[in-house]
């Protein structure tokens, strides 16, 4: 599979997997993963992307940790073979779900260890209580809101994508600018 659009396409994800704060290699490997009719070995996708063996077997696991690639046996062949999510929202949703893990609910608990910490302490200035404080409880709401988000069926969260900002119009008050 050496078309040019598809060696674009892979060393783009690439690039865009680092500026979501993704090692490229893992992304590169998502990539071509994803673009793939059949299951491939390691092998393979070092050989189409010119990565380090240890470079795709450490992609291959973050990727599995994500749940995005798993891994599959082709029969008569002994070898390990990975396949993508080739499911979008899936996909979206597997990435942004482990992305919260990683990323959100340690700063959630973080921030409510400070805040309660900060509590009653005459050493602190009030807006660094008051600031965490806040910032903990907009963390905590917005990890709230994907929760109830993520428990809606995927025909509806598409809907309300497509709606985009129409979607303020069901709400009293919704769609007028606060200026």
């Amino acid at each position: 599979m050496d078309i040019s659009e598809v060696r674009a396409f892979i060393l783009h994800w690439g690039e865009m997997g680092s500026q979501w704060g993704v090692n490229r290699s893992v992304a590169q490997v998502h990539a071509l993963l994803y673009l793939s009719r059949q299951p491939r070995h390691a092998e393979e996708i070092c050989e189409a992307l010119g990565l380090a063996r240890s470079n795709v077997s450490n992609g291959l696991k973050e990727l599995q940790s994500y749940q995005i690639v798993r891994r599959v046996h082709v029969e008569g062949d002994r070898r390990d073979h990975f396949i993508a999510d080739a499911d979008l929202w899936d996909m979206l949703m597997k990435i942004t779900a482990e992305r919260k893990k990683r990323e959100i609910d340690p700063t959630i608990h973080l921030l409510g260890e400070l805040a309660e910490s900060l509590k009653g302490r005459p050493d602190v200035p009030n807006h660094v209580h008051e600031r965490i404080g806040r910032m903990h409880d907009f963390i905590d709401n917005l990890a709230g809101w994907y929760a109830d988000v993520r428990r809606l069926p995927k025909s509806t969260l598409v809907t309300l994508m497509k709606l985009g900002s129409r979607v303020a119009r069901l709400i009293p008050g919704g769609g007028k600018s606060p200026i």
